[in-house]
C-alpha cells in the first residue's frame, strides 16, 4: 500500500480488537486541522480515505485515541478504567508516498505504539 496513515488497536489485555475505539488524527502545520475522525471498527482499523493518501502531506501529524471512554464502554472495573484518557501520539510525515502504520497495542495501566508495516 502505498501513501497514507493506517491506525489499528488492540487491547491486549482481553486479546480482542478495539471495536468502537473512537480516534482522530490531525496534521499540525501550517496550522491545526483534523484529517480524519472516528471509530474502530470489528477489525480493530479506522476505514477513512486517509488509510488511502487523502489529505496527506508532509509534516507533523497527530493521532488522539480516546482510550478512557473505550475502557469504560467496554465494562472494565472502576480501578482499570481510570488511569488513561485521551493518548496523543505526535509523528512526522516525511514522505507522503510511504504508507504508515500505527498500531496500538493497549491494557488500562499502558500502551504501545509505533510504526509499523
Amino acid at each position: 500500500m502505498a501513501g497514507g496513515i493506517s491506525i489499528h488497536g488492540v487491547d491486549v489485555a482481553r486479546g480482542v480488537a478495539a471495536e468502537g475505539l473512537y480516534v482522530e488524527l490531525h496534521a499540525l502545520a501550517p496550522e491545526r486541522r483534523r484529517l480524519a475522525a472516528g471509530r474502530l471498527g470489528a477489525n480493530g482499523q479506522l476505514d477513512h480515505p486517509t488509510v488511502r493518501g487523502e489529505g496527506i502531506a508532509p509534516g507533523p501529524h497527530e493521532a488522539l485515541f480516546h482510550i478512557g471512554d473505550w475502557l469504560r464502554a467496554a465494562g472494565y472495573p472502576e480501578e482499570q478504567r481510570g488511569f488513561l484518557d485521551i493518548l496523543p501520539f505526535r509523528f512526522v510525515v516525511t514522505d507522503p508516498d510511504r504508507h504508515l502504520h500505527l498500531p496500538l497495542k493497549f491494557t488500562p495501566y499502558g500502551v504501545s505504539l509505533f510504526l509499523g508495516v
